[in-house]
C-alpha cells in the first residue's frame, strides 16, 4: 500500500469557525525531523494562537512544518494579501487580548512591506512576533539570482530602531531559545514587537537528533511591574493631600478589573480624569468625573483641569511634555506632576515617538494597571470624597437630525448609535474627524484605540485582528475610518472575509486625503497665496473611487454610497443585521470634510501636525 493510500480524513469544515478554514490532510507518521520543524513547535508551545503571513519561499521550511507537522493548528496560519496587513492584523488582535499573535515575512522584501505595520505597532506599545527569514546564510547553498538579492548581512537592522529585540538565530536549538526570548520580551511591559530572523538553511537542515524537551514556561518568567511598599505610601500620601487632582489615563489594558481600580481611585479622591483618543478607553467617558470629552488633542475644558491642578497623576500618559505644555502655555506647571510609566525603557536614538521631555516631580517605573489596583486597596473603602453626582452619569450624545443634506460627522454617529442600540460594540478604529463627545465609553472593549504611530492604511488590518479577537466574544466590530485608510488597507478585508471573521467597516469618505489640504491651506496663508488651490493633489475624484465595489471585490458585502443623512438609518440598520449574522461588510458614507476643533487648531500651526 502506497502512502498516499494512507492519508486520514481531513477535519470536519464549519463556515463558522477560524480554525476550520484551510484544513490539510494529515498523515499519519509526521515527526520533528527538520529545523523548520523545531520553530513550529516552539510556535505551538508559546501557545501562538494565529500567525498570519504572506507566502515567501524564504520561509517555506517553516510553512511546511505549520501545515504537515502540526496541522495548521494552533498557531493556525491566516494567508493575507500583505505583509503590512499581516502585521497590523497581529497589532489588532494585541490591542484586544494584549498578548502576541505571530506574523511571517518573506526575506528582506517581506520585511520593506511590513516596517509601517511594525511602526505602528512600536508606538502603540503593542505586543507581536514577527517572524522572518533569509538566506541560506551560507552562500555555497543559494540558488542563483533570487535568494542572493533576498539575502541581507544585517536584515534585523531594517527595524531594530522600532522593535524591542530582534534576533537571527543559526541553529534549531537557538532558534527554540530565540523564539521564546522574543515571547517573553514583546509580552513583557512596556509591551512590543519583536523580530525573529530564520535562515532558510537552517529552516531545512536535518536534525542530526532530537532536542530535549523543555517547558518553554521557565524561560518565561513574570517580570513585576509593581511599586514597592515605601513607593505606594509615597504617592498615597500625595493624592490624599491634593485638593484639586487630575489623573490622565493612558496606555492601559483592556482588563475590566484594572477599569474598575481606576474608577474606584477617582471617586475616592474626587479626582478628575482625562482621557485620550490615541488610546484604547480608559475611563467611562459619561462619568462626572470625566471631563469633557476625549480627542486625539485636549480640548480646552481638558487642559483648563489640567491647569488648576495641584497635582496630576499621568497613568503612562501620551505625550505628557505636549500636553503640560499646552496647558501651563508653555510654562512650568505649577502642579506636582507623578508619572507612573515604564515607557523611557523603550527610548531610543532613532525614534522620537517618545515625544518630548516633561517636567516630573515623581517617576515611578510601574505598570499603571498594577498601581492603580495598588492605591485601590490602599484608600480601601475610605469614604469618598466625590458628592453623590458621582451616580449620575452623563447623558447619552445629543440626538442630530437625519434630514435629507449633506452628511457630517455627527449624522454618521447619530445613526450608527440609533441602528446598533443595545448590542455590545467595540470601535476598533477611529478617523481624525471624529468628536469624542458622539459616543460614550462604558468598558475597556469599547474603543480600542488609534494606530499608533499614524501609519496610514493600518485601520483595516488592526481591525480585522481585533475583530479576530472578538469573534468568540459577544461585541460587534465596528471600524470607521476615512477613505485614504481604506483604499490603502482594502486588501485585509479580504482576510476577513476569508476566515469568516465579522466586521463592520464604515468609510468615512469625504473623497480626499483632506488632512493635507488643511496643511495646503495654512502654508498658501502663511505666504499669502491662494488657498482656493489646496485641493489639487489631494482630491480622490474624476474618477470617484467605488468604495463599495471595492469591498464586494474582496468578498465582502458592500453598501452604498451613502449620500444623505435620511439614508444612513436603513443602510446602517441593513449592515449591523448582516454583520451580527456573520458577514463582512463594509458602507461608504460620502461625508462632508471638516474636524474637532483642537484637530484643526493643532493642524494649523506653522509646523507639525499629523499625517493624512
Amino acid at each position: 500500500m502506497s502512502k498516499s493510500d494512507n492519508i486520514l480524513r481531513k477535519r470536519e469544515i464549519s463556515p463558522d469557525r477560524v480554525a476550520d478554514i484551510e484544513n490539510p490532510v494529515i498523515w499519519p507518521d509526521v515527526s520533528v525531523r527538520f529545523g523548520s520543524d523545531v520553530v513550529a513547535e516552539t510556535l505551538r508551545d508559546l501557545d501562538i494562537p494565529y500567525i498570519a503571513i504572506n507566502p515567501g519561499a524564504s520561509f517555506r521550511g517553516l510553512h511546511d512544518s505549520l501545515v504537515n507537522l502540526l496541522g495548521n493548528e494552533r498557531p493556525k496560519m491566516l494567508l493575507c494579501l500583505h505583509e503590512e496587513h499581516a502585521v497590523a492584523i497581529a497589532h489588532g488582535y494585541a490591542k484586544v487580548t494584549g498578548t502576541a499573535m505571530g506574523a511571517a515575512v518573506h526575506s528582506n522584501v517581506g520585511l520593506f512591506h511590513a516596517t509601517m505595520a511594525m511602526f505602528n505597532a512600536w508606538c502603540d506599545r503593542m505586543p507581536v512576533m514577527v517572524i522572518g527569514a533569509t538566506g541560506p546564510v551560507d552562500a555555497a547553498h543559494r540558488r542563483p539570482w533570487i535568494e542572493w538579492i533576498h539575502t541581507a548581512r544585517d536584515q534585523g537592522a531594517i527595524v531594530r530602531g522600532y522593535t524591542k529585540w530582534d534576533d537571527q538565530p543559526a541553529s534549531p536549538k537557538a532558534a527554540r531559545e530565540s523564539l521564546m526570548r522574543a515571547s517573553w520580551l514583546s509580552n513583557t511591559s512596556p509591551k512590543g514587537p519583536v523580530y525573529v530572523n530564520l535562515d532558510a538553511g537552517m529552516q531545512e537542515q536535518t536534525l542530526s537528533e532530537p532536542l530535549e524537551p523543555i517547558d518553554v514556561n521557565r524561560y518565561r518568567p513574570a517580570v513585576s511591574a509593581a511599586i514597592s511598599a515605601a513607593q505606594l505610601a509615597e504617592l498615597h500620601e500625595i493624592l490624599e493631600n491634593a485638593e484639586k487632582p487630575v489623573i490622565l489615563a493612558g496606555r492601559v489594558s483592556r482588563s475590566r478589573k484594572a477599569w474598575d481600580a481606576r474608577v474606584h481611585l477617582a471617586e475616592a479622591l474626587g479626582a478628575k480624569v482625562v482621557t485620550d483618543l490615541k488610546v484604547g478607553a480608559a475611563f467611562p467617558t459619561n462619568h462626572p468625573l470625566h471631563v469633557a470629552s476625549p480627542g486625539i488633542y485636549a480640548v480646552p475644558a481638558a487642559l483648563a483641569a489640567i491647569a488648576e491642578a495641584d497635582v496630576i497623576l499621568s497613568l503612562d500618559w501620551v505625550d505628557l511634555a505636549g500636553t503640560l505644555g499646552a496647558a501651563y502655555g508653555g510654562k512650568a506647571p505649577t502642579a506636582s506632576v507623578v508619572h507612573i510609566s515604564q515607557d523611557h525603557v523603550l527610548h531610543n536614538g532613532w525614534s522620537m515617538d517618545h515625544q518630548g521631555l516633561p517636567p516630573v516631580d515623581l517617576l515611578l517605573a510601574a505598570d499603571p494597571d498594577e498601581v492603580a489596583e495598588e492605591l485601590t486597596e490602599a484608600v480601601g473603602g475610605r469614604e469618598s470624597r466625590t458628592t453623590d453626582a458621582v451616580f449620575a452619569r452623563k447623558p447619552a450624545p445629543k440626538a442630530v437630525e437625519l434630514g435629507h443634506h449633506p452628511i457630517r460627522m455627527e449624522h454618521l454617529a447619530h445613526a450608527l448609535r440609533e441602528a446598533v442600540g443595545d448590542r455590545k460594540t467595540s470601535l476598533t478604529h477611529l478617523p481624525l474627524g471624529w468628536d469624542g463627545a458622539f459616543w460614550h465609553f462604558s468598558d475597556p472593549l469599547d474603543f480600542l484605540g488609534s494606530d499608533g504611530g499614524g501609519g496610514i492604511g493600518g485601520g483595516p488590518g488592526i481591525s480585522v485582528g481585533a475583530a479576530l479577537a472578538l469573534k468568540e466574544s459577544d461585541r460587534l466590530p465596528i471600524c470607521i475610518g476615512g477613505d485614504g485608510d481604506f483604499v490603502m488597507g482594502v486588501q485585509a478585508v479580504w482576510t476577513a472575509a476569508h476566515y469568516r471573521i465579522p466586521l463592520l467597516t464604515i468609510v468615512a469618505n469625504n473623497q480626499s486625503f483632506y488632512n493635507d489640504e488643511v496643511h495646503q491651506e495654512r502654508v498658501a496663508k502663511m505666504r499669502d497665496r491662494p488657498p482656493e488651490n489646496k485641493w489639487i493633489g489631494q482630491r480622490m475624484s474624476d474618477p470617484e473611487i467605488d468604495i463599495a465595489a471595492l469591498a464586494r471585490a474582496q468578498g465582502a458585502r458592500g453598501i452604498g454610497p451613502v449620500c444623505f443623512a435620511d439614508e444612513l438609518l436603513a443602510a446602517f440598520r441593513e449592515a449591523v443585521e448582516a454583520t451580527a449574522a456573520g458577514e463582512v461588510v463594509v458602507v461608504d458614507v460620502r461625508t462632508e470634510p471638516g474636524y474637532t476643533p483642537a484637530m484643526v487648531a493643532s493642524l494649523t500651526k506653522p509646523t507639525g501636525g499629523e499625517g493624512k
